[in-house]
């Protein structure tokens, strides 16, 4: 079996002038969670709109589950959310859900327990134009959830939702992937990306800057150790971590150690006659590492 269920070689999108997305390569593995970083206009939902065949690439190929986007023997098995969800306004959302089920030929049940999963029972009884902006996107994750499809793709599916809308998301998007669903997730919020994603793309100006696992961009934890005087504590710390192990910054004294190192650094630091201030684990943040490769902050 296949572990790759979308791949991208070379996905290019001009909108004349405009180069939109620039020969894009990503690969999503089965069963993973894949986070799709990029700032405003960056080019996230035009690549996931070609991936569905909402929109033709201008250049390089695509397979999502081994067949070109939009093939409707892959789309049967795709669960789709890209930007805001459009229902009949007049339908309650639980029969909304209903003529959605009866287009793919699905059960009753299923209807009952995509609604479940998103927390919307109660309220499925409502027109849908009365619905918050955040039962909006309830629905909409609902409705792609119908048929158990084998990927999900999800743009921005926590917009709206309070912070308790967003970890029931979040739960909910880590037992999907539990499940055996692959789940690709475009997100402004990178603490919940960091959370919940095996690996993420990271794109700006259309270019795939980065992909890798939250792990690897993020880099190991190193120590972050404050001191005083300095010129006691750093030549300590230098002959622990070595000459190359320990850098003086704004922050204090960053050391190219893990945890268990911290016992002796402390020791060497409070034998030379320093006092110790602060000694603590430090690891990057998505957020930071973003920041680093897009130039731009979150939007």
């Amino acid at each position: 079996m296949n572990d790759s269920v979308v791949v991208t070689d070379g996905l290019t999108k001009r909108y004349g002038a405009q180069l939109a997305v620039d020969s894009v390569a990503m690969t999503v593995r089965r069963g993973e969670v894949y986070g799709f970083l990029g700032p405003n206009g960056a080019g996230k939902t035009t690549t996931l709109r070609m991936l569905v065949g909402l929109i033709r690439p201008s250049a390089g190929t695509a397979t999502v589950l081994g067949r070109p986007p939009g093939d409707p023997g892959a789309l049967r098995r795709v669960g789709v959310l890209i930007e805001s969800p459009g229902f009949y306004p007049y339908l309650s959302g639980r029969d909304n859900l209903r003529v959605l089920a009866r287009y793919q030929g699905g059960a009753e049940a299923e209807v009952e327990q995509a609604l479940l999963r998103v927390g919307l029972t109660d309220r499925a009884g409502d027109r849908f134009r009365a619905y918050s902006l955040g039962m909006k996107q309830r629905l909409g994750v609902a409705a792609a959830l119908l048929g158990r499809p084998d990927l999900l793709i999800l743009d921005e599916p926590t917009n709206g939702l309070d912070p308790a809308g967003m970890a029931e998301m979040r739960e909910l998007i880590t037992a999907l992937a539990a499940d055996g669903q692959t789940v690709v997730l475009s997100s402004h919020l990178l603490s919940e990306v960091q959370e919940i994603c095996d690996r993420v793309g990271i794109i700006a100006r259309g270019r795939l800057l980065t992909e890798a696992t939250v792990g690897e961009l993020r880099g190991a934890a190193t120590l972050l150790l404050r001191a005083e005087p300095m010129e006691l504590a750093f030549p300590a710390v230098r002959r622990v971590a070595g000459e190359h192990g320990a850098m003086l910054t704004s922050a204090g004294i960053r050391i190219e150690a893990g945890a268990a190192a911290a016992p002796q650094v402390a020791r060497a630091v409070i034998e030379a006659g320093a006092d110790l201030l602060e000694l603590r684990t430090d690891e990057r943040s998505l957020e930071e590492v973003f920041f680093e490769l897009t130039g731009t902050a979150v939007a």
